[in-house]
């Protein structure tokens, strides 16, 4: 009797949400996390992030949008704390995976900075966005 297995090479991304609070029309800065864990043949990657579901979003202006009505947020997603770096999904926007922080061998993480941004007209209610997060290796 043969028993045989193959593992192909793969990264899984799981991300914690970006939450900017309530806002009063003043920039409000924010943080969240990528985690991508890899098989050990993969050692270095990179990781991307969409523009998002906004109507008429970016990688570099991306919108929240209110779950009410069609109103939006302008925020931005910064791959530095200093929030200079943009974090987009073509590959001068790319996160190295040299960038993380190391928990566990195969197992790394990614701060993402946001920023929302500041005096804009929006109406009462919640806002939301969805990314889609790329690692590619």
């Amino acid at each position: 009797m043969d028993v045989t297995a193959t593992v192909l090479s793969s990264c899984v991304a799981v991300a914690t949400p970006v939450i900017f609070g309530n806002y009063t029309g003043a920039a409000v800065d924010s943080h969240g996390h990528i985690t991508v864990t890899c098989t050990p043949d993969v050692s270095a990657y990179n990781v991307g992030l969409g523009s998002g579901a906004g109507s008429g979003a970016t990688t570099s202006a991306r919108k929240m949008t209110n779950l009410l009505s069609a109103d939006t947020l302008g925020y931005h997603l910064f791959r530095d704390a200093a929030r200079t770096q943009n974090w987009g999904e073509i590959a001068a926007d790319w996160q190295p995976s040299s960038a993380a922080t190391s928990t566990a061998g195969t197992i790394k993480t990614f701060t993402v900075y946001g920023r929302l941004t500041a005096e804009q007209q929006a109406g009462i209610g919640a806002y939301a966005d969805i990314i889609t997060v790329t690692v590619n290796y």
